[in-house]
């Protein structure tokens, strides 16, 4: 009798179930955390997984090949009295403020200048992204051709108009050498910022022009308080990316100088992966990985604020 009892109720308890997982199933408030499911997964492998295991292994003295044991912030606090990783602090914030800012000026420029109308303009903006689309070694390399110090076509042309004697050791100056990887990482970085300005001058109302031209409005004028204020949110966003790109550029760097002359253009992450790939020190590379956290981070809170402030502006909730 006691098992024809529990059989009913049994049932009862398997349709409960089978009810919740459909209605987890077909609920509409699921169905974007089930389209996302996927990302997030692979977001989890691939990002999270490593981020995690870097942080971890700044705090061991692993090395490559045998298993470190923890060991604190010892690998932080070496960093904290290494010069050279300060001077690739210094390079890295010089390279991304001054790369940054010309590729912002020139992109936008750009930007304005291909949202006009002018003859060849389809053919003019497929042309601006070939630098952007080329694979970043293969610039390296031609950059690393044009500034090498027998071979340069730069003091070729200028021996052979009289203007120096001797070829310049572009990449063996210290000046020079940082001059030379911030031009290569504005040329490659400018299509980026003045296509995404373009796809932002689209949006706005062609309208707002010619009501300020009505009014007397210099072409100054139009930009400063029509352009510009509506370009802010698309500025934020595509400055952020800019500045993670620049902030973490590895290729070009490697490429061209391997950090030299002098570790005058060591990045932090040309520096990490010296020390953790080359030198085997994979505690120290991690914890200089790890020491470029805070860096972008406040990267992203900039950027994040400069919208919150644009939305504020335009009477928006910050929600």
């Amino acid at each position: 009798m006691a098992d024809i009892a529990l059989a009913p109720r049994s049932a009862k308890t398997q349709i409960r179930e089978a009810t919740t997982w459909d209605q987890l199933k077909h609920n509409r408030n699921w169905l974007g955390f089930w389209f996302m499911l996927p990302a997030m997964a692979f977001l989890i492998f691939f990002l999270a997984y490593p981020l995690g295991l870097g942080i971890w292994l700044s705090f061991t003295d692993t090395r490559i090949g045998r298993i470190g044991q923890f060991i604190g912030t010892e690998n932080y606090e070496w960093l904290w009295d290494d010069s050279i990783f300060w001077l690739s602090v210094f390079n890295t914030l010089l390279y991304t403020f001054i790369a940054s800012a010309f590729k912002f000026a020139i992109g936008l420029y750009l930007a304005l200048l291909l949202n006009e109308n002018m003859p060849f303009k389809a053919m003019l903006r497929a042309m601006v992204l070939i630098p952007f689309i080329v694979p970043t070694v293969l610039s390296a390399l031609a950059f690393w051709w044009i500034f090498d110090s027998q071979f340069s076509i730069i003091s070729w042309s200028l021996k052979h108009l009289g203007l120096i004697t001797q070829n310049i050791n572009f990449l063996g100056d210290t000046t020079w050498a940082r001059i030379c990887v911030i031009f290569a990482n504005i040329w490659r970085g400018v299509p980026f910022v003045a296509i995404t300005l373009l796809a932002g001058l689209q949006t706005v109302q062609p309208s707002l022009y010619e009501a300020a031209t009505l009014d007397g409005a210099t072409r100054w004028q139009m930009f400063r308080h029509i352009t510009y204020p509506l370009l802010t949110p698309i500025i934020a966003v595509v400055m952020t990316f800019s500045v993670l790109f620049t902030f973490t550029d590895f290729q070009l760097i490697w490429a061209m100088t391997r950090g030299g002359p002098v570790n005058a253009t060591h990045l932090m992450a040309t520096l990490s992966y010296q020390r953790a790939i080359i030198a085997g020190q994979l505690g120290e590379g991690a914890a200089i990985s790890s020491a470029m956290i805070p860096f972008l981070l406040a990267a992203i809170m900039v950027s994040w604020f400069g919208l919150q402030r644009r939305k504020w502006q335009q009477g928006e909730n910050n929600d």
